[in-house]
């Protein structure tokens, strides 16, 4: 039987403001990092703060010392953020080669296994944003800019990690991933919401709508279900009967989680667990991507 491959995403764009347990210092990713790949995650992403502002930033010394740290203890793939365009800690604009001159930093000193690189553009807008009389923002995502980390992609050998906030995400970035030759598998990444106003809620029928898409576009395609502002939960049993993995983690967690990383990840390894499966290892999933290609 096919293992199950958990990932866990520390943080994201929230601050403790809105997921108080979330952990931001260098230190805090790097203990919890190591906790939740003790449990059993495969794969963490984090994104980076600035101790003296509290927001997040793009800083290849500090994405260095965590991924070195969390590696020196643990067999884990460990991967960065991208800045998130258009929100309030990043520009509207960028140039590519701007927008991923941290993970180019990464890629070249042999730091990176997968990388963000998100293929389409949506509005991100919370419901009570709406109702409070925000416009959200625009995460914008070019063409170019795609095309040009999936350049990257091929270059060093890193996975592209798809976040798929609607289903053109994944019919535009299965087209680019096919014309940029030697590109490893893309990791599609479904993303729900229960907070958010972008694509699907997470109910099962949403995500075979997903699954169905993606397998007629792809064959053996790698894909896992994931959020924000979201309980996925009511997505799991599907998920793992169709083949699929999981995300958890306080980046995609309701707001004001109640659950750390830890927990959040345990939870999901019992799933797994009664489910007769077993959770996938690091070295497992890099065995499993390798064998699927172009």
């Amino acid at each position: 039987m096919e293992p199950v491959f958990l990932e866990t995403a520390l943080n994201g764009p929230w601050s403790q403001q809105h997921q108080p347990l979330m952990p931001i210092s260098v230190e805090a990713l790097i203990d919890e990092g190591i906790a939740c790949a003790s449990i059993g995650a495969s794969v963490i992403h984090l994104h980076v703060y600035n101790p003296a502002t509290g927001r997040q930033f793009e800083d290849f010394e500090a994405y260095k010392t965590v991924i070195e740290s969390i590696r020196s203890k643990c067999d884990v793939i460990v991967y960065p953020t991208l800045p998130l365009a258009g929100s309030h800690d990043a520009k509207a604009d960028y140039s590519a080669e701007e927008r991923f001159a941290v993970v180019e930093k990464l890629a070249k000193a042999d730091l990176l296994e997968w990388a963000v690189i998100d293929p389409g553009t949506t509005i991100i807008a919370g419901f009570d944003d709406i109702d409070a009389g925000s416009d959200g923002f625009i995460y914008k995502n070019s063409v170019a800019e795609i095309r040009y980390g999936l350049q990257l992609a091929a270059r060093y050998q890193f996975h592209p990690s798809y976040a798929i906030y609607e289903a053109g995400f994944m019919r535009l970035g299965e087209a680019l991933y096919r014309s940029v030759p030697d590109c490893p598998v893309p990791i599609y990444r479904f993303m729900f919401s229960d907070g958010f106003a972008f694509g699907f809620p997470p109910e099962p029928s949403f995500m075979e709508s997903y699954c169905d898409l993606l397998e007629g576009m792809s064959s053996n395609p790698f894909w896992m279900v994931a959020g924000l502002r979201a309980d996925i939960r009511p997505l799991y049993e599907t998920c793992l009967q169709r083949g699929g993995h999981l995300r958890v983690g306080l980046e995609d967690a309701a707001f004001h989680s109640p659950l750390g990383n830890a927990a959040l990840t345990q939870n999901a390894v019992d799933v797994i667990n009664r489910s007769g499966r077993i959770v996938g290892t690091a070295s497992q999933l890099r065995t499993q991507l390798a064998s699927r290609s172009q």
